[in-house]
């Protein structure tokens, strides 16, 4: 009977190995959840910000609600964009989501 709780015990209690073995599996798996999630995400921000710092009048861009129109004035905190027909439209910097002035081939073809 002793013997059988010697082995019982023995397999319970983890051996000192186990221990480093699992922080070091946890420090690793810290380590690619930052460079696949975080930095990438950062990365973004970082660009997205500088982009609209950079608009100026005479850009083509897109709204986050899919209108395309021209800069004509750039403010602080706002834009005044030129869409077809001549109408303007005071939009928020932050609801402007990418630059179309540069021309780019569809999807699929290559040059």
């Amino acid at each position: 009977m002793s013997q059988t709780l010697t082995i019982f015990l023995q397999a319970a209690s983890p051996s000192g190995g186990g221990s480093s073995q699992t922080m070091i599996m946890i420090g690793l798996m810290l380590i690619v959840f930052y460079f696949f999630m975080i930095r990438p995400q950062a990365k973004k921000a970082k660009e997205q910000k500088k982009f609209k710092e950079g608009l100026k009048p005479g850009d083509k861009v897109i709204t986050i609600g899919g209108i395309h129109a021209k800069i004509a004035e750039v403010k602080e905190n706002v834009c005044i964009l030129e869409v077809e027909g001549g109408n303007r439209l005071k939009v928020e910097k932050s609801a402007i989501s990418m630059d179309f002035s540069k021309e780019t081939s569809p999807p699929g073809s290559s040059k």
